[in-house]
């Protein structure tokens, strides 16, 4: 019997949905399906094709932004009004992916410099890298699969992503959207695992050209290490987020920003406000007036 992931809202609980888990021997066939296109190169979709999917795809996504903000809050638990900002940069993200096409070119290498070199010519091209396998974080479901997906279809790799089980469904809407935009299904695959070694199965193989990676750093260096040999891999662990308070700064405007760039969907931000290195004339103040406006703070 095929097990179930339930989805439910972290506001209330509501069940929001339920998915079918994949296990072993679909990840296999999900990989085996990849890793053959990748390969045909007569399936390979040219540049013209990439960019008219994109370009479709971001005006899908900006004409049902509403609809994807909702789910996207509903799921991930984050309010309306900072869902519709995430929508609106994964749109940006959707166009900068298909912009990226035409850059991908090489480039001359000089020759006749040398006896031997004369009325010769030596240039280099890109060439896609292979099967992508994308394992992304829950606190920004939408925008953070268009960051990994995005790229891999512009680059012309077929693509397999694991969303987090707590938020797969921006993800699912997301693939279905590239899909009406013309993107053939085997081009963008979802798998819902929430067995670590059925996901790490991406890993391990060796038809994995690249690995994409956003979440805990534990975890991701642990994947990274069982990387077969030649795979590339991004790593995105979140960062240190430090903000210097200058003897002069406007404290008046200060404080509000340090304390939403601090506790903005409750820290589960990549650029969140993580340290505050305040000069020692105010540093006192500067957390007085921090303590303070984090008491005032409405919740939920």
């Amino acid at each position: 019997m095929t097990k179930r992931l339930k989805v439910n809202s972290p506001y209330d609980g509501h069940l929001i949905s339920e998915i079918d888990m994949d296990d072993g021997a679909k990840v296999e066939d999900v990989l085996e399906t990849a890793y053959q296109l990748s390969k045909d190169r007569r399936k390979a979709l040219p540049a013209y094709r990439r960019i008219e999917i994109l370009e479709k795809t971001a005006d899908l996504v900006e004409t049902r932004a509403e609809e994807f903000a909702y789910q996207s809050a509903e799921e991930g638990g984050k309010p309306l009004t900072d869902s519709r900002i995430e929508l609106a940069r994964a749109v940006q993200g959707i166009r900068e992916a298909a912009k990226s096409v035409g850059q991908l070119t090489g480039h001359e290498i000089p020759m006749n410099l040398t006896a031997s070199s004369m009325n010769r010519m030596a240039l280099t091209t890109r060439e896609p890298i292979g099967v992508v396998a994308a394992i992304s974080a829950f606190n920004h479901p939408f925008n953070l699969i268009v960051h990994q997906v995005g790229p891999a279809i512009a680059s012309g790799c077929p693509a397999i992503v694991k969303p987090a089980e707590a938020t797969p469904l921006s993800c699912i809407r997301f693939v279905q959207i590239l899909r009406e935009a013309g993107l053939p299904d085997e081009w963008c695959q979802v798998i819902h695992t929430e067995n670590l070694d059925v996901a790490g199965q991406l890993v391990r193989d060796d038809r994995i050209g690249f690995f994409s990676f956003i979440g805990s750093g534990k975890v991701g260096w642990m994947l990274r290490g069982q990387l077969a040999p030649g795979a590339r891999c991004a790593l995105e662990h979140g960062g240190t987020g430090p903000v210097i308070v200058a003897e002069d700064a406007n404290l008046d405007d200060a404080i509000p920003r340090l304390l939403k760039g601090g506790f903005y969907h409750a820290g589960q931000v990549c650029v969140s406000v993580q340290r505050v290195f305040a000069h020692e004339s105010i540093a006192r103040e500067v957390a007085e007036r921090m303590t303070r406006g984090a008491k005032e703070l409405m919740v939920g």
